[in-house]
């Protein structure tokens, strides 16, 4: 009886050290937490975390789209649409914890990509009403196409010009714009779409050798331009035949353009987000050709 009342107590006593033990030990371990805000859910969409653990020491984020952080409270850019797991490792020694948070990124509305540069990135829509142009700008990029290439041509106060393949890693000097994928795009010439600053538009060769007006199947320029009055928009309008609807003399008046080109070359895109990158490339330094002293490489990326 006695031996059995010892065994009872000793069972007893080794399960409250145990406990006491797990506690200690609980107590002791990082405990994970967090909490998000997005500035917006539609992609590209900003999200900034918000640690809210105790006693960690170090971090490791995971944001579910292979991109990684050790900082404390890190900001994430969602360049897609998705449904992503979000994972916070709190670190202190050897004790690790996790935690996970879903986060939904829904696809914009308009038809989005990403021009990066060394000046930082324009936000571009392209116009769902050129289609031919709108899906080959997103074939290439999603080939990567882009990546890489240089702006081989710029004219302050006029445009900026890239999408030539041979720009690629091209040598100083070397005189470009006559490169491409090996085919054309049918012109999708509107009057709904004019040249101000920050049109998007295809280059295209002249209409000596090129009545018909076809895009080049890579390179394209986004306008700068230069301020413009009324009496310039009349003179456009009676040279070339067209007749401006009052958002698009606003949008001149407001932000300048070329107006001059108008009629000629399709545009098929806008800046959205940006406008102070296109001037930082349009000021750069130039040789005779036109071709930045220093090269100006471009990165593009689809939103989806």
């Amino acid at each position: 009886m006695r031996l059995v009342q010892r065994n009872i107590k000793v069972k007893l006593q080794n399960t409250l050290l145990l406990f006491i033990a797990g506690i200690y030990f609980t107590g002791c371990a990082p405990i994970p937490n967090f909490t998000y805000t997005p500035e917006s859910t539609v992609a590209p969409a900003i999200v900034k975390f918000e640690n809210q653990s105790e006693k960690a020491e170090n971090y490791a984020w995971q944001f579910g789209d292979k991109s990684t952080s050790t900082e404390l409270e890190p900001t994430h850019r969602y360049m897609a649409s998705g449904n992503y797991e979000v994972e916070l490792k709190a670190i202190k020694g050897k004790k690790e914890r996790i935690i996970k948070q879903k986060i939904v990124i829904t696809a914009p509305e308009q038809c989005l990509v990403e021009l990066q540069t060394p000046f930082g990135n324009m936000l571009i829509e392209l116009f769902n009403s050129t289609p031919k142009h709108r899906d080959n700008f997103i074939k290439l990029a999603e080939e990567g196409f882009y990546d890489s290439l240089l702006f081989h041509r710029v004219i302050s106060g006029f445009m900026v010009q890239g999408g030539d393949p041979d720009s690629k890693g091209a040598v100083a000097g070397r005189a470009l714009g006559m490169g491409g994928p090996g085919y054309q795009v049918d012109a999708e010439i509107s009057p709904d779409h004019v040249h101000v600053k920050g049109a998007l538009a295809a280059a295209r060769t002249g209409d000596q050798i090129n009545p018909q007006r076809k895009s080049s199947g890579s390179q394209f320029y986004i306008v700068q331009g230069r301020p413009v009055d009324e009496n310039m928009l009349n003179v456009v309008q009676s040279r070339m035949g067209i007749r401006y609807t009052d958002e698009q003399k606003a949008a001149y008046l407001a932000q300048g353009g070329t107006p001059q080109l108008d009629a000629q070359y399709t545009v098929f895109g806008r800046v959205v987000q940006g406008l102070d990158v296109l001037d930082k490339i349009a000021e750069v330094a130039t040789d005779q050709r036109d071709r930045p002293l220093e090269d100006v490489t471009m990165k593009i990326v689809v939103i989806k």
